[in-house]
């Protein structure tokens, strides 16, 4: 697991909307705008089940996330990581009120759809990077290799 830095948990604490990545079962990815939060050193979002990016992630559990500063688009934030835990029930509905409190100012998740089951996702993370600028190239990789 890689350690989440200070300066990538304040980007995680904030109300910032984040990108999540994971693959369909075509090989192709799967892009869809979320909020996230952190629980320890897990990040966590929520979603419903039988939505694309739930149903992707119980077949390959890499995900990737990332976040810009909507003021300057050359600084951002990376996480890469898979995904150890689904739980649904209870503890997901109010995983989804805490993160509509975050993004919204609500007590609760105001856009609930009848019928719908929430699922709570925890993300251990392998990588996590703050990026300013553009990234040096890999060892081994560019001009001088």
């Amino acid at each position: 697991m890689a350690e989440l830095s200070e300066q990538v948990r304040e980007w995680i604490a904030a109300a910032k909307f984040w990108h999540l990545a994971t693959v369909n079962r075509d090989g192709s990815p799967h892009v869809s705008p979320m909020w996230i939060d952190v629980e320890g050193d897990h990040i966590v979002f929520n979603t419903a089940v039988g939505r694309v990016k739930e149903e992707n992630l119980r077949h390959d559990p890499r995900v990737s996330l990332s976040c810009m500063d909507t003021d300057n688009p050359y600084d951002r934030v990376v996480i890469h990581g898979r995904v150890v835990e689904f739980v649904e029930g209870d503890e997901a509905e109010l995983c989804m009120d805490r993160l509509a409190k975050k993004y919204v100012g609500t007590d609760r998740f105001e856009w609930r759809i009848p019928g719908e089951r929430r699922v709570k996702i925890l993300v251990e993370p392998t990588r996590a990077r703050h990026v300013v600028g553009v990234e040096p190239f890999r060892r081994g990789i560019g001009p001088d290799a």
